[in-house]
């Protein structure tokens, strides 16, 4: 059976790979969070903006993961 990723799916997976590459980015070198000239814009470009994404596909996410690690 040929299984294909909806437009959706696709546009999830893209936002969850560059969350993840941003943290490892931001973990793995030397680029700081804050600077004077730019603000917080390495952060936001970085973690807020893939996460922004994934919430405003799925809103009920983060508090359905929180209640899951709460379950534990």
């Amino acid at each position: 059976m040929h299984d294909t990723l909806s437009p959706r799916r696709l546009r999830a997976l893209i936002a969850l790979a560059w969350l993840v590459g941003g943290a490892l980015l931001l973990l793995l070198t030397p680029l700081s969070g804050h600077s004077e000239t730019l603000g917080w814009t390495p952060a936001f470009w970085l973690l807020m903006a893939p996460a922004s994404v994934l919430v405003a596909m799925k809103p009920g996410l983060p508090m359905s993961l929180l209640a899951a690690l709460l379950r534990r």
